[in-house]
């Protein structure tokens, strides 16, 4: 081919498995500092190269995850102090740490401070302010709902009815302000809160309540019935497939006890 050919086939060669774990860790620390505004872009652009060499698609991950790797990753997505700010680096920071296989230390201290962060949106911010951090709580705490769902992450029974008992109200509440709002402003922060969202939280919460023993989701259901908001989300599956159950239930139950 010539000596004009070797300067492209060296763009082609295989890189250093080790040169590609450190230029990750290099991208890591940066994707997730507060650099000035003009360098966001850049920001931006690291986190969204760190999740394409994490990708698995035509072709398979540039990056397999070790120990070194998953260590810093949680050491650079893991700052609780800073999820009032960076709310937006913690949704990335989400998918980051699933496609890693690392998410249980994520997942467990969001649970932790559940009880806390639903607090934020309303005490430090207001008007549109407060739903637009309202929502892009709720798009974290339903990257978590789904690694509990899909098993990504085993939580304790009262974990679980925790979770369902602090967010359920909060995500009701959300969706009704947002059915309410009329103004341009909210118009436009609420078209990246699409449809698909809200339909998968809903799902979340339906599959969580699902895995709760049979004692504890009437109480849910009941509140639910009860609730001036019970058209979101709307829990008439998990409903219907309590009501079943517990009939197979109680036939397999008399059979066991008939003389």
């Amino acid at each position: 081919m010539g000596s004009c050919a070797k300067p492209i086939l060296s763009c082609s060669e295989a890189v250093d498995p080790s040169a590609i774990v450190k230029l990750f860790i290099s991208a890591i620390r940066f994707a997730t500092s507060s650099p000035p505004e003009w360098m966001h872009d850049l920001k931006a652009s690291a986190q969204q190269q760190l999740d394409y060499l994490l990708t698995e698609d035509e072709d398979a991950p540039l990056l397999i995850a070790d120990d070194e790797v998953k260590s810093e990753a949680k050491q650079y997505t893991g700052n609780t102090e800073l999820f009032q700010m960076y709310l937006s680096d913690l949704l990335w920071a989400s998918q980051i740490l699933m496609k890693l296989e690392s998410v249980g230390d994520f997942i467990a201290t969001w649970v932790e401070l559940s009880p806390k962060m639903v607090k934020i949106p309303e005490q430090a911010f207001s008007g549109s302010s407060s739903t637009a951090i309202k929502l892009k709580v709720l798009e974290v705490t339903g990257k978590v709902l789904d690694a509990i769902v899909y098993g990504k992450v085993i939580l304790s029974t009262g974990k679980r009815l925790q979770m369902i008992e602090i967010w359920l109200p909060f995500v009701r509440s959300v969706k009704w302000a947002v059915d309410l709002s009329t103004s341009d402003e909210d118009n436009e922060m609420l078209l990246k809160f699409d449809r698909e969202m809200w339909q998968s939280l809903e799902s979340s919460f339906v599959l969580t309540i699902l895995t709760l023993p049979s004692t504890k989701q009437p109480e849910i259901l009941i509140e639910w019935l009860e609730s001036k908001c019970a058209r979101y989300p709307d829990l008439t599956d998990a409903f219907e497939l309590w009501c079943y159950r517990s009939k197979v239930a109680r036939r397999k139950l008399g059979f066991v006890e008939a003389p």
